[in-house]
């Protein structure tokens, strides 16, 4: 089966046509606009052409370096999979819903305050996907629809990354090139994300209480996959399955956050050392049988993809799935997500189009010139095209902050360029074809792109005005 039959199966088109048409423009524009990159000083190279043949190749290219990503995406899909053969999990869904009847929008607003804090401060924008499901489902139970579902997830982590504190991770790049610590402008960065939160819950709960889900089409996304089905006969007890799936919260919360980086803590590392090295009759026994285990706080969604399979394989202990169940549900849940999974690599692949046919730096070289020295509004400008253009942030402050900062040689205002680029990094994300975490979301949900940028836009056009507003800020004081 190929790349392409694998995502439109379920004859859901819009996210697939969305992303290729981003691809060929990309191509297109390899073709109309020279190539060029900086290394100490601005190298212009022609043209790059991209030829058709590459089309086909570079997904595969995708894959050698970002397989991973998608593989992630199918475990978590047949971690729910599992979770679906066990009774427990819907009476989980059904005693959260009922707890909080009545109270449906404060459980909206906290699930966006956790989702935001954990992805600002432990740099969980990929690994939170794994909760995603979950949220999903609850979000429907309550009487809401997909949009609201979408919203509630992609935008909190969203605007997690816009605020993003102590993600040592995520922002390296920018502390490297700039020069800055990570603690730099904190303040500014809490501002921020503060009022994305505000923001986001206003929009969302506004947008949500006008789309109301009906019983009847309540039912059909209950026959549709998107939640499990109800229970019938005795309930098994839940407490287990909390006690797991904190576990997981707490592996992801330990595994990811930035202890050295952020916070200067070598613990981990030197636990990792001290356990992996331990020798018993000369023999690294530990060190053999865990293998290249890295430790806390440079975990990747590698490890997270690990912890998922063996959370599976306990939870289908614990309420006594038969294994042929197991793997039942494990492939059919895997199956689910095949086209977010498939949708990931070809995302990447504009990555990898524009990074062997760099034409974008022409642009930000046009654009920064315009003005002298530093400038919020075309800084800013240049921002947001790379963030469309490369997918990833440390590819994104890669392509133009190293000649950005050639270019703007007063470092006083390094500090604002570090956050101007994080925070606009994460809004843009909210509504670009090249996001992979609202495009692999939107997909698995069956809302088009055309649906979905209607119930946002408002969002980020109030979240990016706010952000040039305080970019003015910083500027004037």
């Amino acid at each position: 089966m190929s790349l392409i039959s694998i995502m439109i199966v379920g004859g859901n088109y819009n996210t697939v046509k969305v992303v290729l048409i981003t691809m060929l423009i990309f191509m297109l524009l390899s073709w109309i606009l020279p190539a060029a990159y900086f290394q100490s000083s601005y190298v212009s190279q022609g043209r790059v052409q991209m030829g058709l043949f590459d089309l086909f190749s570079y997904p595969v290219t995708a894959v050698s370096y970002f397989g991973f990503i998608a593989l992630f995406v199918l475990v978590v899909g047949g971690f729910y999979g599992v979770l679906y053969r066990t009774s427990a999990y819907r009476t989980l869904l059904d005693s959260i819903v009922k707890k909080f009847k009545g109270k449906e929008k404060i459980v909206l607003a906290v699930i966006m305050v956790l989702f935001a804090v954990l992805t600002s401060v432990c740099g969980l924008e990929l690994g939170i996907i794994v909760f995603f499901p979950f949220v999903f489902s609850l979000v429907l139970l309550m009487g809401y629809d997909k949009v609201v579902a979408a919203l509630t997830t992609v935008g909190s982590t969203m605007v997690g990354i816009a605020g993003c504190t102590f993600s040592a991770n995520m922002v390296s790049i920018l502390t490297q090139v700039l020069g800055v610590e990570l603690t730099t402008e904190i303040v500014t960065k809490i501002v921020i994300l503060v009022i994305g939160l505000v923001l986001l819950i206003f929009n969302t709960i506004r947008y949500g209480e006008s789309h109301k889900v009906k019983a009847t089409k309540k039912n059909a996304e209950i026959e549709s996959g998107y939640i499990p089905e109800a229970v019938k006969g005795k309930k098994k007890k839940v407490w287990p399955l909390v006690l797991i799936l904190d576990l997981i919260l707490v592996i992801m919360i330990l595994g990811f956050i930035s202890w050295t980086g952020a916070f200067k803590l070598n613990i981990f590392e030197d636990a990792n050392t001290a356990v992996t090295g331990f020798k018993l009759f000369g023999f690294e026994l530990f060190g053999k049988l865990l293998g290249n285990v890295p430790a806390f706080g440079n975990w990747s969604v590698n490890e997270l993809s690990l912890i998922l399979v063996v959370a599976s394989f306990i939870i289908a202990f614990i309420y006594k799935v038969k294994f042929d169940d197991f793997m039942q549900g494990f492939i059919k849940g895997a199956k689910e997500v095949l086209k977010p999974a498939a949708l990931v690599i070809l995302i990447y692949t504009c990555l990898v189009i524009v990074t062997y046919h760099p034409f974008q730096l022409v642009i930000y070289k046009a654009l920064l010139e315009l003005t002298k020295g530093f400038n919020v509004f075309t800084t800013g400008i240049a921002a947001i095209l790379a963030a469309v253009l490369n997918v990833e942030p440390a590819y994104v402050f890669q392509s133009v902050v190293p000649y950005l900062s050639s270019v703007v040689t007063d470092k006083t205002t390094y500090p604002l360029i570090a956050v101007m680029f994080q925070s606009l990094y994460g809004a843009v994300m909210l509504i670009a074809p090249t996001s992979v975490i609202l495009m692999g979301t939107i997909s698995y949900l069956g809302v088009s792109y055309k649906e979905w940028l209607k119930s946002v836009w408002k969002f980020v056009l109030e979240f990016v005005v706010v952000l040039f507003i305080i970019f003015t800020i910083l500027v004037l004081i």
